[in-house]
């Protein structure tokens, strides 16, 4: 008798209740990545990879982080190693991943994109490495054709205001290519006075792009607000945070102006006049979304770039940052409770990466529900050490309890792979084996279309409404 595959139709669906759930209500919905660090220049100028180690292993510190913990050097993760050396070397690491979630997206991504259902392993790589790198080498296999093959209608990349979107351009002239790739406004640099070599550097590119001089507050915001017009030009609709915690510290708008000109100058700012310019800022960016129309992300608790000889050897974004454990709830609420009493807080989605904030995040959204529509304010889906079979149950649980599953937006990948979308297929398979169980044991009704609705509507529907897609 053959043994099952790993990856196999009913994969993660433990009852009967789960796989009819999942294949007549989830299964075939387009997928919208609200949220991802997809370089638009590779999706504006499209071609093929290398080979699977190049679409692999470029640029992703998940995968990095493991081959690490498994001894590997580092010339094979970021160095300049051969692509089939790193390959070799990512497949030696696999056998040590066993219910890491890199082990299960990587046998899906083999199996959705390439056919390949063997287990990646040292006795298997050459094998996968020379059946994916034909198909890699195909016309349709290309970086784009992985959204198509996807079924992927809309991806939002995450961008900086001095960025000129000159590829979103690029990619909206394009009018035989059916995905929306539509920008998302991150300004978080035009928060970070506490450095001013860097924040100076960063003001210089803003001058730039707007063609004007900013010597003063006044002329900073005025950049910014042209610069939040020209994204909404562009098609944006959403603004980002990648934030410790949130800042809410009393700051006057002569206070920041003060501030501002030291950072501008080059002096040093003190840690208070950090907390207060950033404080300042946040609050200006949250009205600019509001008076938008834009829906606020805010992905909170991450303490970044921990290791400084590694930081300073490679820079940010190598694999190097962790779960923090600020204390989020004071200063959120004050936050929000603000912009509710000045009329003008925006849809806003929270996220967190400390675990130990679930139920503070979850309970903080229904605080602000204003009856305008439906799930104005959401408790976003478990995110990057998050984003785990456990960590998706947790979400989805804590959402349950203490808010309304049936009006969450769902996933995403927060990802810079063009390969990563099989995780929404992920989280669809959890969240229906998680429906499927209460039903089975009559914690939930036996009404199929009752909760295939909240499936569908939580897979896609939620998303295309509350972004206006």
């Amino acid at each position: 008798m053959s043994a099952k595959p790993f990856i196999h139709d009913d994969f993660l669906l433990d009852t009967k209740w789960a796989r009819e759930l999942y294949h007549n209500y989830a299964e075939k919905l387009p997928i919208i990545d609200y949220h991802c660090h997809l370089p638009p220049e590779l999706i504006a100028v499209d071609g093929n990879f290398r080979n699977i180690a190049d679409a692999w292993l470029s640029g992703d510190h998940y995968k990095w982080r493991v081959m690490r913990a498994n001894g590997v050097e580092e010339r094979y993760c970021t160095g300049n190693a051969s692509d089939l050396e790193k390959f070799l070397k990512w497949a030696e690491t696999m056998p040590y991943l066993l219910r890491n979630p890199l082990y299960t997206w990587a046998h899906m991504e083999l199996v959705r994109y390439f056919g390949v259902k063997d287990i990646l392993g040292p006795e298997t790589a050459r094998k996968i490495w020379e059946v994916c790198n034909e198909k890699l080498a195909r016309k349709d296999f290309t970086r784009r054709s992985f959204m198509v093959k996807s079924n992927v209608k809309v991806v939002c990349t995450t961008d900086d205001p001095a960025d000129t979107l000159e590829h979103h351009k690029m990619i909206a002239a394009d009018k035989n290519f059916p995905v929306k790739v539509s920008p998302t406004w991150r300004p978080d640099k035009g928060m970070a006075v506490e450095n001013a070599e860097l924040f100076k550097a960063w003001l210089a590119r803003l001058e730039e792009v707007v063609d004007n001089d900013i010597s003063s507050l006044s002329d900073f915001l005025a950049a910014l607000r042209e610069r939040h017009e020209f994204f909404g030009k562009m098609g944006c609709r959403i603004s980002d945070h990648g934030l410790e915690t949130i800042y809410a510290e009393d700051c006057t708008e002569k206070q920041a102006a003060i501030i501002f000109r030291k950072a501008r100058s080059g002096r040093r700012i003190d840690s208070d006049e950090v907390l207060k310019f950033k404080s300042f800022m946040l609050h200006e960016f949250a009205v600019m979304d509001y008076e938008a129309g834009w829906v606020q992300q805010f992905h909170l608790g991450a303490l970044r770039n921990v290791n400084s000889r590694m930081y300073k050897l490679l820079g940010p974004d190598k694999g190097y940052d962790t779960i923090g454990d600020w204390k989020v709830a004071s200063a959120l609420a004050k936050f929000l409770d603000r912009l509710e009493s000045e009329g003008k807080l925006a849809k806003t989605i929270l996220y967190n990466l400390n675990p130990a904030d679930n139920a503070v995040l979850a309970s903080m959204t229904g605080n602000f529900q204003d009856g305008s529509c439906a799930g104005k304010m959401q408790y976003g889906s478990a995110w990057w050490f998050l984003d785990h079979e456990d960590g998706i149950r947790r979400q989805i649980e804590d959402l349950s309890n203490l808010g309304l599953l049936g009006r969450f937006v769902g996933m995403l990948t927060d990802s810079r792979s063009f390969l990563s979308y099989p995780r929404h297929e992920y989280f669809r398979r959890i969240l229906c084996n998680v429906l499927g169980w209460d039903m089975e044991r009559g914690r939930l009704p036996s009404d199929i279309e009752l909760v295939g609705k909240v499936v569908a509507d939580v897979s896609y529907n939620n998303a295309a409404a509350y972004f206006n897609f």
